[in-house]
């Protein structure tokens, strides 16, 4: 059931979500990493990042109750995501995830890598982008 956003080709899984149609078990780890990889490709870094931001928010709102999402790991995210792709190259977000399996696998070791601190745990981090204190986002 977790990989089921994976039934979904890009344009319709990009369409659930904008309009806050994804059912919320489907929006697991692996699917905000496939969010971050549509929308860098449609829109860029910077614009992929603002709508992934404004989308998961009103998502959390629907679904959640409000709290869950976090700015700073959402710009976190993406641009993980983007190094990779700027990197790798990847024909397809199977192919990013296959040829960069820590972005999966060891995400928080990957973002611990540039932060001193916990952003999972951090209150400002949920409320606003905290750039990154130990190695700058590329």
């Amino acid at each position: 059931m977790a990989d089921d956003h994976k039934k979904f080709s890009d344009a319709e899984f990009k369409q659930h979500f904008e309009q806050a149609g994804l059912a919320p078990e489907l929006f697991n780890h692996e699917a905000h990493l496939r969010l971050a990889y549509i929308h860098i490709k449609e829109y860029g870094v910077e614009k992929a990042i603002e709508n992934i931001c404004r989308q998961i928010a009103a998502f959390d709102q629907k679904f959640g109750d409000g709290t869950k999402f976090n700015v700073t790991i959402t710009h976190a995210a993406v641009r993980a995501v983007h190094h990779f792709m700027q990197k790798r190259k990847p024909k397809s977000f199977a192919d990013l995830i296959e040829n960069c399996p820590r972005l999966k696998t060891n995400f928080k070791d990957l973002i611990f890598s540039h932060y001193s601190w916990n952003i999972f745990q951090d209150e400002l981090a949920r409320k606003e982008y905290l750039a990154p204190d130990l190695i700058a986002w590329s």
